[in-house]
């Protein structure tokens, strides 16, 4: 895997995961609340936190037509323009997040979705691009992201295997293979069963980049999971407290939770381990329990071994077990007690 440096995070397949909290419109058009969730963010232990930068003029129309509006789900009865006007970050917010967020030891980076936000974030020099999961088609707005040179972060969705490697080559033609990719099921809420996590492995493989998640399932156990799976990132939905109506408290995790989550993903990181089959110093502690050849009866000395005289038991300071077979019938060189751990030199 190659090693993507966001900021001072170093990714690769022996790093931590990054995990992300996603602001996204948890802020509520509240710039006090947004710097209160950044706060929060960092106390529940994320390493990044990631705004999205649009407005509703560069996201779609302000139309009418059957065809803007939102017929179910969450947004039901919403237009697109009135559901990205509530739930955009104003663009002259960022620089005083992005403080905030660097003041906390927290990577501050944005979703841009057209041009001109590419060229904003550009200005306020962050140190990563995430096009998400509906962008993942928009193959100009990936090549002029990619053309600044910084890694770039790409949630899957709603891609096919053909979008996701135009998506790649998109990055490459401009010279940037800093790609890292998200599986990511475009629902809101998704459902557990719709995850298909074994994807993970799979996309590694095809696309030789790290692979990550960007969940919208509700829980914790989905993103859990995908760390045994190999996921390398970690993207969720941050929201100070649910009493909060926004339009995405129903798939977001308030402070208490993610923190459950980057101490679970840390756990299962630790758990995880290496593929080498080490013996740790506890280990070779508790081998002293295992079985082992004791002498459970007296033996005079130039008496035979015999399988009554001599068995595997617990603890584990005599002879290895698979012994037993050549050491029975020998004779023993001394008198033995019974509980005397068996060794080469009590054999004749």
């Amino acid at each position: 895997m190659k090693n993507i440096q966001i900021d001072h995070f170093e990714i690769n397949d022996s790093s931590k995961v990054f995990i992300i909290a996603e602001l996204s419109a948890n802020h509520n058009q509240n710039l006090n609340l947004a710097l209160e969730t950044i706060h929060a963010i960092s106390e529940a232990g994320a390493d990044a936190v990631k705004l999205q930068t649009y407005t509703a003029d560069t996201m779609t129309i302000d139309s009418d037509n059957d065809l803007f509006h939102k017929k179910s789900g969450l947004w039901k009865g919403y237009t697109l323009y009135q559901l990205y006007e509530k739930a955009s970050t104003p663009w002259d917010w960022h620089p005083q997040l992005m403080e905030k967020a660097k003041t906390l030891g927290l990577i501050c980076f944005s979703a841009p979705f057209d041009k001109t936000s590419v060229d904003f974030l550009e200005k306020l020099n962050v140190p990563a691009y995430k096009i998400a999961s509906f962008e993942i088609t928009d193959i100009p707005l990936i090549e002029y992201t990619a053309a600044k040179g910084k890694p770039i972060i790409i949630s899957t969705g709603i891609g096919t295997v053909d979008d996701i490697q135009s998506a790649i080559t998109a990055c490459k033609v401009c010279g940037n293979e800093q790609v890292i990719l998200l599986k990511c099921t475009s629902a809101y809420p998704a459902k557990i069963e719709d995850a298909n996590l074994l994807s993970i492995p799979e996309m590694k493989n095809i696309f030789k980049c790290p692979v990550g998640l960007s969940d919208h399932t509700l829980g914790i156990n989905v993103p859990i999971a995908s760390i045994a799976l190999g996921a390398k990132v970690i993207e969720k939905h941050f929201i100070l407290n649910k009493s909060i109506q926004t339009p995405d408290v129903a798939f977001s995790l308030d402070k208490d939770e993610f923190a459950k989550m980057v101490k679970a993903v840390r756990e299962t990181e630790l758990a995880l381990g290496s593929r080498e089959y080490i013996v740790t110093e506890s280990m070779k502690n508790s081998r002293e329990g295992a079985r082992s050849l004791f002498v459970v009866q007296d033996i005079k000395a130039d008496a035979s071994l015999t399988e009554e005289n001599v068995r595997s038991i617990r603890p584990g300071q005599g002879l290895h077990p698979k012994h037993l077979s050549k050491i029975i019938g020998r004779k023993a060189t001394r008198y033995l007690k019974k509980g005397t751990p068996l060794a080469w030199e009590h054999i004749q």
